[in-house]
């Protein structure tokens, strides 16, 4: 039975937890390790330079949302997929290299953080914008 702390604790809106974060850096690290040496026995994968740029995870640690780019940002659907397709191979790769209770779930996701960075340097570089921000 859960107590309504806990449940404000971790309600929509609210951060994730210094836990959370310190586990998400931890399976960051360790799966750009696992891809960077090519330690998964699939050579479409091994080819390909991948950024794993955030993994956030869930509350209960059970599950991790890794976002990843591949390098230039060209075959961005293809990456996903090959991960998707290796996804039991590298949750027992970076389990393997972390003392956690449970291997968490991943799942992977495009990072678009660039790309709405790009989009926001676009918007203030624009003569209107950049005007109301100077007044």
């Amino acid at each position: 039975m859960s107590t309504p702390m806990a449940k404000n604790r971790f309600s929509e809106g609210s951060g994730p937890s210094q836990r959370q974060l310190r586990v998400g850096e931890l399976i960051r690290r360790t799966l750009s390790d696992v891809l960077n040496r090519g330690d998964i026995h699939d050579p479409d994968l091994n080819r390909l330079s991948i950024t794993v740029g955030e993994v956030r995870t869930s509350p209960d640690l059970k599950v991790a949302t890794a976002y990843v780019l591949p390098l230039g940002g060209k075959g961005q659907e293809e990456v996903v997929e090959l991960l998707k397709r290796n996804q039991g191979e590298l949750r027992r790769a970076v389990s393997k290299k972390l003392t956690l209770k449970y291997a968490p779930e991943l799942r992977f996701r495009l990072d678009e953080t660039f790309d709405r960075m790009d989009e926001t340097r676009r918007l203030f570089a624009q003569d209107d914008v950049r005007r109301d921000v100077e007044d």
